[in-house]
């Protein structure tokens, strides 16, 4: 293999396939970088053997080949060079690399040892916006918690029906669900759990592209593909494993009815929450008391080695008086993927789930469990 190729273009590539490289220390040709040519293409892939991801640069190739090095050296070496054009040529399974003044050879790994990136071919899609769909995906990301007991909760659930998109997370504490409406009629249902992991380089990789992202899917696995502009082939593609089993019926958990309903200024009640979080103890308890009469909102929160708490906004009530303890960590975070300037806090009693939406947006809720009451 012998290859010229931009240096800005090979450490952009490299910065993201290097997202991806695994650490096992049982696997070491885990954490490198498969760097191949297709075509008029350098492609670039790397695997933890649950995620790969393979992106092509085009570039000038002299001789097709295949190398394998270590990915985060290579791409700490790039880093380091001018600005110029870059020769890569493998020698001897290494990878001799020139720039301007710099000559230097990389020992590598043999082409043969590194895993297999799964392909889909023939397989149906599902053709999404990229920055709808990854804003979306933001949203719900981290309400997933590793669980070894229900590791289908451990991932982010796609539902994809004719005219709707959901997502949704839950750790059992609490649950964010975010509805996406296709530009145009998906043709069959599917459902997956997606690993968090993935879920969340997926945002890192393609949040920032314009366009559109196409989803291929197999009945074990997944591929998030961004396509190449001006060329008939991908830019990137993610693929990853699925997690086995049934996705628990989160729908029973969303009340339907409420004793309360409070629209609330989102800023000043997040700000208010992390005041009162210095004196939350160690079980990060804060109390909210929603007064109907007086329409506000109180926040307290006591920690007999450091002090109290306390605090109220002025508030939209409708319904009871009402007071509940929350986790003051869920509550926040609840609110920061919110980003409209009020929110609606529903609450359907004591010890009964609570729920957040943005006003004037029903495409997200945020379901929280209050402290000291049943889990989702």
């Amino acid at each position: 293999m012998k290859v010229e190729i931009l240096k800005e273009n090979l450490k952009n590539g490299l910065s993201i396939v290097e997202k991806i490289v695994g650490k096992n220390p049982s696997l070491p040709i885990l954490d490198n970088v498969l760097i191949d040519t297709e075509d008029s293409f350098l492609s670039l892939s790397s695997t933890d053997l649950e995620t790969a991801v393979k992106l092509w640069i085009l570039t000038k190739i002299i001789k097709k080949g295949k190398a394998v090095v270590p990915a985060r050296f290579f791409s700490n070496f790039v880093s380091l060079l001018p600005n110029e054009k870059i020769i890569l040529e493998e020698k001897k399974q290494g990878l001799y690399i020139e720039c301007n003044s710099f000559k230097n050879q990389i020992q590598g790994f043999s082409p043969e040892e590194f895993p297999l990136i799964p392909e889909f071919k023939n397989l149906e899609f599902i053709e999404v916006d990229n920055r709808k769909f990854c804003q979306g995906l933001a949203q719900i990301v981290d309400v997933a918690s590793p669980s070894q007991s229900r590791p289908e909760i451990s991932g982010i659930y796609f539902i994809f029906s004719k005219n709707s998109i959901k997502i949704v997370a839950t750790d059992s504490f609490r649950l964010a669900e975010k509805n996406l409406t296709p530009e145009e009629p998906i043709k069959k249902e599917v459902t997956f759990i997606l690993p968090q992991k993935p879920a969340k380089e997926i945002i890192n990789i393609l949040g920032e592209k314009e366009g559109k992202t196409k989803i291929y899917f197999s009945t074990s696995q997944v591929m998030f593909e961004s396509p190449m502009k001006d060329a008939p082939r991908p830019q990137i593609q993610i693929i990853s494993r699925l997690i086995e089993g049934e996705y628990p019926n989160y729908e029973e958990i969303i009340p339907k009815k409420f004793k309360t309903h409070v629209v609330i200024k989102r800023d000043e009640f997040l700000n208010q929450i992390k005041a009162a979080s210095l004196f939350s103890g160690k079980i990060n308890e804060i109390k909210i008391k929603v007064d109907a009469e007086k329409k506000e909102v109180e926040i307290y929160a006591q920690d007999p080695d450091v002090g109290e708490s306390r605090s109220s906004i002025e508030s939209k009530v409708e319904g009871e008086s009402i007071e509940a303890s929350f986790n003051f960590k869920f509550l926040s975070e609840g609110l920061l993927n919110i980003k409209s300037s009020e929110v609606m806090f529903d609450l359907s009693k004591e010890d009964g789930p609570c729920i957040l939406k943005p006003v004037g947006d029903a495409s997200y809720i945020y379901v929280v469990m209050p402290i000291k009451s049943t889990q989702v």
